[in-house]
């Protein structure tokens, strides 16, 4: 046990020894896979859905989509809160207090994950109906939702350990907690939807079992002994600033993916006004959409780690060369899958909707191909707000989250849909991504100079 341990440590240590784009290609790589299967994931229900013909379960499950995605905010409080402490206690040099944030984390997950699996099936049909759900929409979109309200705790903690993993150097296991459960859920889905003929429940079934595979394998891991973390009750505690320290995080950043929930919710009842086609396209073009955000994404995660635990060893050069080459890499990463989309992008809708004829389908290109202008700014936007994260700026962090779907997305799809209609809704997207990026590129060129400042201060008083 000790011995593993040891390893497990060593692992991060050892990332500050290597080139730099080394480290990053072994943290990144491994974070880019997981967030792929999170894609096919994401993806896999409206495609097999989509092979029905069906456009009103189509727009159900679009419909539906930002309600579970609260369950992936709430995993991100604790997985990207628990990650950036983690990270830099282990630059500190505070193993234990890194054992006892961990433990926080597993047990956060299963209390808010329960609490919020309860909440969602009291309070669905209201909700339902306050997003605009049609009379031919809701009852498909209340039983999927029934269905998936099961998995509130394995989502949660599938999404927080996927995360954590990275922490402590271990990106492989990381990854593989995500491909299993994602892969689990992707195999049954056509078995569930098109062989048992279960539609919308069988798509929701699936999800439910993939979940809790996916749990499954983060707590067998530490079960195992194979990690230096812990997820023991023992461990559990509020105190020593653990509490406050990862939700000073983890509140910010999951502040972005609750914003989008609602944002969706607040875009999808505006659309409602122009059909439940409408709806379906938008929900079709949206999911596409995340294929070009998945890449920065995952580099974004990747990278925190190293970021993190730079910053926590006071270690500035390296910091900076982290930063550096993961934008360089961003960027390319950005334009090339961007590009691919843009050319492809009748046959990624066609994917989803068989049809090339249908309604939903013109309504969905037609959306696809305006929101994913901007795109290829993703991985520089996520690579910025990872670093805010790990250095511990929980403020920066916040206030970019809530700018970038709340105060500036929000307001701009109301504002847009006025003049231009169901496009106006669409053309909101880019416009509020080109401000985010600018916004958080001061941000975190403040926070650098800061830093900055405080290991001079630092070093004239040793002196």
């Amino acid at each position: 046990m000790k011995r593993k341990n040891t390893i497990a440590m060593d692992d991060m240590s050892r990332m500050e020894t290597m080139p730099v784009s080394k480290a990053i290609f072994l943290n990144a790589v491994p974070a880019i896979m997981a967030m792929l299967m999170v894609l096919i994931y994401n993806l896999a229900d409206t495609f097999f859905i989509g092979k029905t013909n069906d456009g009103i379960q189509i727009a159900a499950v679009s419909l539906t989509t930002p309600v579970f995605l609260i369950f992936t905010a709430l995993g991100t409080v604790f997985g990207m809160g628990g990650t950036s402490v983690i990270s830099r206690a282990f630059g500190e040099g505070r193993r234990d207090y890194a054992k006892k944030v961990s433990a926080f984390c597993m047990w956060g997950c299963v209390i808010m994950g329960t609490v919020s699996s309860v909440l969602l099936v009291v309070f669905l049909d209201p909700l339902l109906k306050k997003m605009g759900a049609s009379e031919d929409v809701f009852p498909y979109a209340a039983d999927y939702l029934r269905i998936v309200a099961l998995c509130g705790p394995f989502s949660l903690i599938s999404n927080c350990f996927a995360n954590v993993l990275r922490a402590e150097g271990q990106s492989g296991k990381a990854m593989m907690g995500q491909l299993i459960g994602n892969l689990i859920n992707v195999v049954l889905d056509p078995i569930f939807i098109l062989t048992l003929h279960l539609n919308v429940k069988g798509a929701a079934i699936a999800t439910v079992i993939g979940n809790f595979i996916g749990a499954g394998y983060y707590i067998l891991y530490f079960l195992r002994g194979e990690s230096r973390l812990s997820v023991s009750p023992r461990d559990f505690t509020v105190k020593e600033k653990v509490l406050t320290s990862v939700l000073a995080i983890g509140i910010p950043a999951s502040l972005g993916a609750l914003l989008m929930s609602v944002s969706q919710m607040v875009v999808n009842g505006m659309m409602t006004a122009y059909g439940d086609m409408a709806v379906a396209g938008y929900g079709v073009a949206s999911k596409a959409n995340m294929i070009v955000g998945t890449f920065g994404l995952g580099l974004g995660q990747g990278v925190a780690p190293l970021l993190g635990y730079s910053f926590g060893s006071g270690n500035r050069k390296k910091l900076l060369a982290y930063l550096r080459m993961s934008l360089v890499y961003a960027l390319a990463l950005g334009i090339v899958s961007q590009a691919v989309c843009y050319f492809c992008s009748s046959g990624i809708i066609h994917a989803f909707i068989s049809s090339a004829e249908s309604e939903e389908f013109r309504w969905g290109l037609r959306f696809f191909r305006t929101i994913m202008v901007t795109d290829f700014l993703f991985g520089i936007y996520y690579v910025l707000v990872n670093t805010l994260q790990a250095m511990g700026k929980g403020l920066a962090s916040l206030i970019v989250n809530v700018s970038r779907q709340g105060l500036v997305y929000i307001p701009l799809a109301i504002l847009l849909n006025g003049i231009y209609q169901a496009d106006g809704l669409a053309y909101a997207q880019p416009i509020s991504d080109i401000i985010s990026v600018v916004f958080t590129l001061v941000l975190t060129l403040i926070a650098l100079f800061k830093f900055r400042k405080s290991l001079e201060k630092a070093t004239s008083v040793a002196d």
